[in-house]
């Protein structure tokens, strides 16, 4: 692909991101909030909180392949190591007083929160993994408990978890001190709109042939919608990614050399692989054109003139927590809208509920839409569940499968 001047914008977002969380854990007069990637981000901004997000920096722990050093030691303060590795690195990471982002980003250490909030709208786990925090630092913990395997979101469904956003404003005044103002709400949720709007404007140009981005790609540039949601910043970024991906798609600048493969992934990144993985489909002319992990931040319910029931409707939406047969539905229209070939699954052994190959999804849909699929076992951040070569046989077989069934 070819070098793009807003990856230079948005490394300097992300150390600006670290720096200042930082120098908001330093003062006595900032509040830190610990947030999980798809929770109520948006009321926390309201309140003028600095959030951090420890999936992501459980995502730096993968790619830097470091996971695999801190993992055994949550293993051994008593998490299992099938539960979700981003938790089990993440916090085998604060057990050895240690993170990547001081070779990064010089932070000595992760930010020390004032408070914890959490939507069990992805897994269990985000509730689990923020309540050892709770309990070492002895601050309060808050959150949704969201309902799982969500068919259609019905306005009654919507209306039942309203309360639960609303009954965590007076503890967000407390913490923070600042009384809650409905119209700064809606100014942070006109942010977070546009950012969602134009990501998901990025990860359309992926419908283009050749596509100008694979899955690898947008697992990088998606960080300003994760980590900066909320905030202008974020979508003054996706506009200018915006500008050069037209660019490119005008020119039919292709992200691999000779795009003759478009596949549909399904599931996590393998973190730690991405370089490796990226270079093999390059080579075997694959582009991943679509994902439903990077359009998770893609939130199309967001209205600034009803924030709390559109953000409620927004996290229902999330594919992770829907029903298998809402998913279904989902993928099918995604492969026809990114005219893929076919479909490759990652499951991830410490990732149910992001893997969709358990209960034949991954036979319906070949049903429904007559096309191949795979399935690569392997893990978000633990390395020991992945095998390179085998991932690659799998892969290189179904390929030809695909180009067999071309006639």
């Amino acid at each position: 692909m070819p070098k793009l001047e807003s990856l230079k914008k948005m490394k300097e977002l992300v150390a600006g991101h670290f720096t200042g969380l930082d120098a908001a854990a330093k003062d006595p007069a900032r509040k830190v909030a610990w947030c999980t990637s798809v929770g109520p981000v948006e009321l926390l901004r309201t309140f003028g909180f600095e959030v951090y997000f420890p999936e992501n920096h459980g995502a730096v722990l993968g790619a830097s392949r470091k996971a695999n050093d801190y993992i055994p030691r949550a293993n051994a303060a008593g998490y299992s190591p099938d539960i979700c590795s981003y938790l089990t690195a993440d916090v085998g990471a604060f057990l050895a007083g240690e993170t990547p982002l001081t070779h990064g980003y010089g932070l000595q250490s992760v930010p020390t929160p004032d408070i914890l909030v959490y939507n069990t709208n992805q897994c269990r786990d985000v509730e689990d993994w923020f309540a050892f925090y709770a309990r070492h630092f002895d601050i309060p913990l808050v959150g949704i408990n969201s309902p799982v395997q969500v068919g259609d979101v019905t306005d009654e469904l919507v209306k039942t978890l309203v309360p639960q956003y609303e009954e965590l404003i007076p503890v967000f005044e407390r913490v923070s001190g600042i009384k809650f103002d409905i119209d700064r709400l809606r100014e942070v949720m006109t942010d977070s709109a546009e950012t969602s709007r134009l990501w998901g404007e990025v990860l359309g140009t992926m419908a283009h042939r050749p596509s100008p981005m694979t899955f690898f790609d947008t697992s990088v540039h998606m960080a300003p919608a994760v980590i900066l949601r909320g905030l202008p910043e974020a979508s003054d970024y996706y506009r200018m990614l915006l500008k050069e991906l037209s660019t490119l798609t005008e020119a039919n600048v292709s992200a691999v050399k000779n795009e003759r493969f478009r596949i549909y992934w399904d599931g996590m990144p393998v973190w730690g692989k991405l370089r490796e993985l990226s270079t093999f489909f390059n080579d075997v002319d694959a582009s991943l054109v679509v994902s439903t992990y990077c359009n998770s931040w893609v939130f199309e319910a967001f209205d600034p003139s009803d924030p709390f029931n559109s953000m409620a409707r927004a996290f229902l939406e999330l594919f992770i927590a829907r029903s298998d047969k809402a998913k279904e539905v989902i993928m099918a229209e995604l492969c026809e809208k990114f005219s893929v070939d076919g479909v490759i699954y990652h499951d991830a052994k410490t990732c149910p509920n992001n893997s969709n190959t358990r209960y034949g999804l991954p036979q319906r849909l070949r049903e429904r839409t007559g096309l191949p699929f795979t399935i690569v076992y392997g893990d978000l951040n633990d390395l020991r569940c992945f095998s390179e070569e085998q991932a690659k046989t799998s892969i290189e077989a179904f390929l030809e499968q695909i180009e067999g069934g071309r006639g």
